[in-house]
């Protein structure tokens, strides 16, 4: 896709180009309205927390087998789009441990952690007798998380770098839980 990325749209349109799973799809758009919640609370720019959580993983499904190109394809991709720099960072540093940078900022830290508990949600959710995002809570989601052998590939220690964006892990879940209540639908949940 030619052009700049000035709008959500814009941002979704690419994440389509990019993305053929129907999960990593539902993973972007979740990790996105957890960004804008967190943006809220932290009050910070919603639109430009939501753009790095709609696109953090955009070149995942081409660098899968790679993930010292995570993250590094989506740069190329996203340069001379007229994408934030900022933004291009926190996508880069939710992978730092593969690429080999550090994660600086708040916004680093909240795109780690927010990326990281969506499968902990959903999981939580299909344990469920309904199945629904509206009967999970906070509580609930971090109990399971204490539960190695529960959704064994989410990095517990990913989600604890909430603590990096200034955040208690009781209040960065409930926000989290909250951001995807709000989208259930949309998530077919």
């Amino acid at each position: 896709m030619a052009g700049e990325i000035k709008t959500r749209d814009d941002a979704y349109k690419l994440l389509m180009d990019h993305i053929k799973t129907d999960y990593m799809i539902k993973h972007s758009v979740a990790t996105e309205a957890i960004m804008k919640e967190l943006a809220k609370k932290l009050k910070q720019n919603e639109a430009k927390w939501g753009m790095a959580g709609l696109l953090h993983d955009l070149d995942f499904e081409e660098t899968e087998e790679d993930p010292k190109k995570h993250t590094l394809v989506t740069e190329d991709i996203l340069n001379g789009m007229g994408v934030d720099g900022e933004i291009i960072y926190a996508i880069k540093a939710h992978n730092a441990e593969g690429i080999g940078i550090e994660r600086k900022s708040v916004f680093d830290y909240a795109l780690t952690c927010a990326e990281s508990v969506t499968g902990l949600i959903v999981a939580t959710a299909l344990v469920l007798p309904d199945k629904k995002l509206s009967s999970v809570t906070a509580e609930a989601v971090i109990k399971k998380m204490k539960k190695k052998d529960f959704a064994r590939k989410v990095s517990r220690e990913r989600i604890k770098d909430c603590e990096g964006a200034g955040l208690k892990l009781e209040e960065f879940m409930s926000a989290a839980v909250s951001a995807l209540q709000g989208i259930s639908a949309e998530l077919g949940l």
